[in-house]
């Protein structure tokens, strides 16, 4: 899967559940070892980044909120 602007925070984490677990089954090999990790490396700053907008969105609405009331 490739990482896009449509792809959700859930697909990424269960893409990156996917990695995580690849690193452990017996698929495993070296060789594509250092590209997975970067992958896998990729998608978890996508996580932090989109979760990082989220809570701003939510605070954003909060106060939003908080100034009606």
């Amino acid at each position: 899967m490739s990482q896009s602007k449509d792809t959700t925070i859930q697909e990424k984490i269960t893409e990156l559940d996917g990695l995580v677990a690849w690193f452990d089954s017996d698929e495993f090999t070296l060789e594509l070892a250092l590209e997975k990790f970067k992958t896998a490396e990729s998608l978890a700053l996508g996580i932090e980044k989109d979760l990082a907008a989220l809570k701003n969105d939510i605070q954003v609405v909060k106060q939003k909120f908080d100034s009606e009331s």
